[in-house]
């Protein structure tokens, strides 16, 4: 679940604004960027991700919290989703489920929070209370709560955890791991077996069946006559228990669209095609969950800090006091995905701009960045290179294929050439 939020949040989202106003754009991305680090919205949104996987759905309160840094003081406070319910459920009625109080449309109009969560000390203390105080509540507005969550079937409202689908398997991994391990000290347990190949009333010296003797460390001892010290061979790990563990990590992570060697962090198995192959689904539901989160929470949360933001004395400009009625035209960039081999992205990524079936915004927002704000960098640092006389290094030539036809040459042709680089010399 870590691995899963680190890769779809990354370092967090970028703003950018594409109004006709670039520098309302600028100041409108500095401020929300400044904020975003106050309230460490990126940990948020990771937590987010991860509960949806655990828990289900994650629901974030906006609220105000006077200790954030930063002239807004909007801040994102997460709650248990054991928290949103309907304490004192009432059959019957059909515009409320589960803590979720709906319009006459269907739409979400207001949420009922627990003041406690049902699983805290101060809630089991509370017991004997009154029934009103035990399940005390608020009803929050839908317009001050994030609800973050998959729907999977028309008309749900609350979310299912990702990993529901591999609950048994998790069962099945850990009793078969166990087993093993049981298997194997059982059989460690028995330090030597004393045996004979005599048969009943031969030769052998007659003793005790399952007797015991007790042996010393670096002692040597005689065994009765016709007797054989021997180990029990330990037969567990078999030698598919690796296989089988493979088999079901990757049964698990498929419900999480999540390749082998990234649910296990091991791609020895893998060879370059395989890997590449693999990764595609997986960064393609990424891109997909990103997508929903610009939808559910990020446009949300930005819509909210502009209410907030138009408000505060300086910090936008004069002409932006009305922007908040509606969410201005805006694009959020995230992580880019970093290539196995940057040699073959980087020719692949100039023969893509030379023929002229991509753009540089395209190629930048691939690696999460802001192709304006890279541009004005890269012109910076050339204009600071021309002043202090650097020369812009350039690319060395590109070495010929190992496996290329060698051209057909005269050997009085190559005669010439020598004689002419021996008198250069």
């Amino acid at each position: 679940a870590l691995t899963l939020a680190n890769d779809t949040i990354g370092t967090g989202p970028r703003l950018q604004m594409l109004s006709d106003n670039p520098e309302a754009n600028a100041r409108i991305e500095d401020a929300f960027e400044q904020w975003s680090r106050a309230v460490d919205l990126p940990g948020k949104l990771r937590t987010m991700r991860m509960a949806r996987a655990e828990t289900g759905e994650a629901f974030a309160l906006l609220v105000n919290n006077p200790g954030v840094a930063s002239p807004v003081s909007l801040d994102l406070k997460l709650i248990e989703a054991d928290q949103v319910c309907t304490p004192l459920l009432q059959r019957g009625r059909t515009d409320e489920i589960d803590g979720i109080l709906l319009d006459q449309w269907g739409n979400p109009s207001a949420y009922r929070v627990l003041k406690r969560h049902p699983g805290d000390s101060s809630f089991l203390r509370a017991l004997n209370a009154p029934i009103d105080d035990l399940f005390a509540y608020d009803t929050l507005p839908a317009a001050s709560v994030v609800h973050y969550f998959r729907a999977d079937r028309p008309g749900q409202l609350r979310g299912i955890p990702d990993i529901t689908p591999a609950l048994p398997l998790f069962a099945q991994l850990r009793r078969y791991t166990l087993a093993t391990i049981a298997a194997a000290e059982t059989a460690a347990n028995f330090a030597a077996v004393i045996y004979t190949d005599s048969p009943a009333n031969g030769e052998a010296d007659p003793l005790e069946p399952m007797d015991e003797v007790e042996l010393e460390q670096r002692l040597a001892t005689v065994l009765p006559g016709g007797w054989k010290l021997g180990q029990v061979h330990a037969e567990q790990p078999t030698t598919t228990f690796g296989e089988f563990k493979r088999e079901i990590l990757n049964e698990i992570a498929r419900c999480l669209n999540m390749p082998f060697n990234v649910a296990a962090g091991n791609s020895s198995g893998y060879n370059y095609a395989s890997g590449r192959l693999d990764h595609q689904v997986y960064y393609k539901s990424i891109r997909v969950e990103q997508h929903y989160l610009q939808l559910a929470v990020l446009d949300r949360i930005l819509k909210a800090w502009l209410n907030e933001a138009v408000l505060v004395e300086g910090l936008l400009p004069q002409s932006l006091r009305s922007i908040a009625a509606t969410l201005p035209e805006h694009a959020w960039f995230w992580d880019g995905v970093e290539h196995v081999d940057p040699a073959k992205e980087a020719n692949a990524q100039a023969t893509r701009l030379a023929n002229h079936t991509t753009t540089l915004a395209a190629e930048f927002a691939r690696q999460g960045r802001d192709w304006e704000q890279e541009l004005r960098q890269r012109a910076k640092e050339l204009t600071l290179m021309n002043k202090l006389g650097l020369a812009l290094a350039t690319a060395p030539a590109a070495a010929p294929a190992a496996n290329a036809p060698a051209e057909d040459t005269d050997p009085a042709d190559q005669v010439d050439e020598e004689t002419a680089s021996a008198r250069h010399r």
